[in-house]
């Protein structure tokens, strides 16, 4: 049984695993009174990866910390968005590295008000000069191992709205935050999972909503000029707080934007 803290109360104990070495994952759900975005998928998620991870936590726990968090946080008569985050680790304990058997794991909740909406007619985006690697045993999970994206937002300054980040080969992988998909002619690509840094939830609800009105949808590499070429209809910066965000200009380049993806897959569509 996952052993909570409250962020306002009380911190982490010392020796926390979370702290020392990343040794964890977190979730941030974007709220509305006391009603959630995609909940349920991000607390399956949470369960995925802490079991890929050997964290011992199950979605009848995250189930009954997150049901205490929306009625300590949440105001059903507010309409006002907020945000939710959940830091589970492994615990505190264990030699360096390697940790005690039967830890009992730690889980942090969080509130914060939520972030504006970016403006509609598309945010100002850099390439990053931070490569992102991607360790196959750890793609996807949403860990607190994030010193990369770290790095990289350190270069979001003078109105930049996100850096995006490429692997080994050049190609296009994730924003510092985000998740990516191209719109072309030919359909609409996002990189594959297995070179992700980070599953997002977003990503894969967006996805599923294209699917289902019958768009091509691909998951491929993508390389600078498929974004900065002439076939390029639309890029999209996908965050499950932010939604949907259109990019305006990437790298000093004009790119068509196009605001009809954020209306049909506005994150508080989905509360519940």
């Amino acid at each position: 049984m996952a052993r909570i803290f409250w962020a306002e109360e009380d911190g982490l104990p010392a020796g926390d695993r979370g702290a020392a070495y990343g040794d964890g994952l977190f979730e941030t759900i974007l709220m509305r009174g006391q009603q959630g975005a995609l909940v349920a998928r991000h607390l399956e998620r949470m369960v995925r990866d802490a079991t890929r991870l050997g964290i011992p936590v199950t979605r009848r726990q995250l189930q009954d910390a997150y049901a205490q968090a929306v009625n300590r946080y949440g105001d059903a008569s507010s309409a006002a968005p907020w945000v939710l985050k959940l830091v589970l680790t492994r615990g505190a304990g264990g030699r360096g590295y390697r940790p005690d058997p039967g830890m009992e794991p730690n889980l942090q909740i969080q509130a914060a008000p939520a972030p504006p909406r970016p403006y509609p007619d598309g945010v100002d985006v850099e390439f990053s000069r931070v490569p992102l690697t991607v360790n196959p045993l750890l793609a996807g999970i949403k860990s607190l191992n994030r010193l990369e994206q770290v790095m990289a937002a350190r270069e979001i300054q003078d109105g930049l709205f996100e850096v995006i980040q490429s692997n080994a080969r050049g190609e296009l992988v994730e924003g510092s935050r985000t998740n990516l998909l191209l719109a072309t002619d030919a359909g609409w690509f996002s990189p594959p999972r297995a070179d992700l840094a980070v599953v997002g939830v977003m990503r894969q609800w967006v996805l599923e909503r294209l699917r289902a009105r019958g768009e091509q949808v691909t998951e491929s590499p993508i390389l600078p000029e498929h974004v900065l070429g002439d076939g390029c209809r639309g890029f999209y910066l996908l965050n499950s707080v932010l939604g949907v965000v259109s990019v305006g200009r990437l790298a000093g380049q004009d790119l068509p934007v196009d605001g009809g993806l954020a209306t049909i897959c506005d994150p508080l569509q989905t509360l519940e």
